[in-house]
């Protein structure tokens, strides 16, 4: 599987690269964890991806994308010993998307829900390509995960 990469919605856009950090199972919950890497932060600064699938009993897939972007602190003054503490983080910003996907759907109409959720969600009303090759894409069409 390849990293994420996406845009931030700054005034100026940044691209983020997400690398793939660990895959795991768990009570048949498949889980996958992309951290961005830059070297001038801590790992609890990084911003996360996390992919999760999970086939119910009723026969439904649950899959879900959260992206985690933690906000630091912001430290401006030495303490009268000259000392100025690391910054921690403040608070972590989060948006999940979870789909439902019954077992008898295909892959063009879990690829239909969700190419439409994003252009309503991004405000989109153009024709536009859905994006099939990343990992996010991956897991909602066609129900794959990274492998370990």
């Amino acid at each position: 599987m390849t990293s994420i990469v996406a845009y931030d919605g700054a005034s100026t856009p940044a691209s983020h690269t997400l690398a793939l950090v660990s895959v795991s199972k768990d009570a048949g919950t498949t889980t996958a964890v992309y951290r961005e890497q830059v070297e001038a932060l801590p790992l609890i600064a990084q911003i996360l991806v996390t992919l999760t699938s999970r086939r119910l009993a009723s026969g439904v897939n649950r899959v879900s994308a959260r992206i985690e972007v933690p906000v630091m602190e912001s430290v401006t003054n030495a303490n009268s010993a000259g000392y100025t503490a690391a910054p921690k983080v403040a608070y972590v910003d989060t948006v999940e998307i979870t789909g439902f996907f019954h077992e008898r759907g295909t892959i063009a109409g879990r690829r239909l829900a969700r190419q439409l959720a994003t252009n309503i969600f991004n405000g989109i009303e153009t024709t536009v390509t859905p994006v099939t090759t990343k990992p996010a894409g991956q897991l909602f069409d066609i129900l794959a995960m990274p492998l370990s």
